[in-house]
């Protein structure tokens, strides 16, 4: 079975939707306990990276749901692709803005629409607290900036090269 087949196949499994799932439930949970527990408020782009998380949580749902349709299958893929896209700008900006590369405005208005007021619904994990500046360090003097733009550029390798499989075996497929 060659590496084409391989991903095919993953695209597929319970596994690799599931996997998105916790892992995003996973990382919202990281953030909740450092501005819970650890008092490191989150700034607007923190904010706008766990919506792009929660997205992909969704989408996980939804892979899951869809797996086995292999249209809506690679639709629900070229949507985690996006949403990875979305998650490693978010990253950038965040590392920028922290290591001082990146010079932009951080106010406290995350930029939603009043119909979509997330921060009003739950704001215990999308309230604005602070100023953009630094994030916490992690581990091994690794910050949270550094860690956030490691994992959102392999999410966004490992999904785009899943779903360009993907996409190539349903052409194979009607061929």
């Amino acid at each position: 079975m060659n590496i084409l087949n391989k991903l095919q196949k993953m695209a597929d499994s319970r596994l690799y939707w599931a996997a998105y799932g916790i892992g995003g439930i996973s990382l919202l949970g990281v953030a909740l306990i450092y501005q819970h527990v650890f008092e490191e408020l989150p700034c607007v782009v923190c904010i706008q990276i766990r919506l792009w998380i929660s997205l992909l949580i969704v989408l996980s749902a939804g892979g899951l749901w869809l797996r086995e349709k292999p249209s809506l299958n690679l639709l629900m893929q070229w949507a985690i692709v996006l949403t990875s896209a979305g998650f490693v700008e978010r990253s950038y900006l965040l590392l920028g803005t922290e290591r001082g590369f990146i010079f932009g405005a951080c106010g406290f208005d995350v930029g939603l629409p009043s119909w979509f007021a997330v921060e009003q619904w739950l704001p215990w994990l999308y309230q604005v607290e602070t100023s953009c500046g630094y994030t916490p360090e992690l581990l091994f003097g690794i910050t949270m900036a550094e860690a956030l733009i490691a994992l959102s550029v392999s999410l966004l390798l490992v999904s785009s090269a899943i779903a360009l499989a993907s996409t190539v075996g349903l052409f194979q497929r009607k061929s």
